[in-house]
């Protein structure tokens, strides 16, 4: 009866440890090579994304992959010397999604702080503030912003009204516009993993160092933030994945200059139609992505394999 009780339990542990690998094989993985899949389809002027790799013709097989979708997004054929539009559009978006990371980092961490600090009969509310937003339309919220930044929008009313200008200040379709909107939308997944994080942390030590003579801004430098770092690590990455491949915002509130990868991955697939160059920047977005965070959490697994070897 125990070994069969074993082998349940076995089992049962295989299983919870195979749905998450089943759920990214499926909802993941298999995305990632369908649109690998269409980004070396040659259509050759048709309309078929799908179109057959391999043909036989008179007994002998062809390998119809096109790479050229690939070689496009790095290399201008027309001006060698110059990037192309799809480089320049990346290092928008990567720049774009940094300095949102560092906005939402700088404004996040003191609401995750006060949250994780404060009364804990008011915790759920404060909590449920800071998760509200995602009660109302992603649209709506945007639009909202649009019409708080317009030349005829309640800020530049108040602006005038005050009397602090004469005219219309250009915020909408600027970078302010756009790392504004950016920023609100994407400040709650910063917060709630910095909570998450330092509502667990021990105040004894603190209170150690207050009494080893550290001020609290230096106990703050030397204790807090290094005990949060998984939770700035998680809330970062909450931020800048999605950021980097935000099309909404830069639509709304960004203006021409404002070109980001999201914006050209749809102009390809939906008005020029050239599904396998949008699927080969949606690859290679991926790839800039995931490579890096491969390698940050194969070297941090190192470490903490070496730390343990050494306890």
């Amino acid at each position: 009866m125990q070994r069969v009780w074993n082998l349940i339990s076995r089992a049962g542990a295989r299983t919870v440890i195979a749905v998450p690998y089943i759920w990214l094989l499926i909802f993941f993985a298999l995305p990632f090579l369908i649109l690998l899949r269409i980004s070396v389809t040659d259509m050759a002027g048709g309309v078929d994304p799908f179109l057959p790799l391999l043909e036989i013709q008179e007994g002998v097989w062809t390998f119809k992959a096109k790479l050229d979708n690939y070689v496009s997004i790095f290399l201008n054929l027309d001006h060698p010397s110059h990037a192309t539009i799809y480089i320049e559009a990346y290092a928008t978006s990567l720049r774009y999604a940094a300095l949102t990371t560092l906005f939402c980092l700088v404004l996040g961490y003191p609401f995750a702080y006060f949250i994780a600090r404060s009364n804990p009969r008011i915790r759920p509310a404060l909590l449920m503030m800071v998760m509200l937003p995602f009660w109302t339309s992603f649209l709506l919220r945007v639009y909202a912003w649009k019409g708080l930044l317009a030349d005829a929008g309640i800020i530049n009313r108040f602006f005038m009204f005050m009397g602090f200008t004469n005219e219309p200040i250009q915020m909408l379709y600027t970078d302010v516009s756009m790392l504004v909107g950016m920023t609100y939308v994407y400040l709650p997944f910063m917060v709630l993993p910095l909570y998450a994080n330092l509502v667990k942390m021990d105040v004894r030590l603190l209170e150690a160092a207050y009494d080893l003579g550290a001020s609290p801004w230096r106990a703050f430098w030397l204790v807090t933030v290094p005990l949060s770092k998984s939770g700035i690590i998680a809330g970062s990455m909450l931020v800048f994945i999605p950021a980097v491949g935000e099309f909404v915002i830069p639509s709304l509130l960004g203006g021409a200059e404002n070109l980001m990868i999201g914006r050209v991955v749809w102009d390809e697939m939906f008005t020029s139609n050239n599904w396998p160059r949008a699927a080969a920047l949606a690859v290679t977005l991926i790839l800039l992505v995931l490579v890096p965070l491969a390698i940050y959490y194969y070297r941090h697994g190192r470490q903490l394999q070496a730390l343990g070897g050494r306890g």
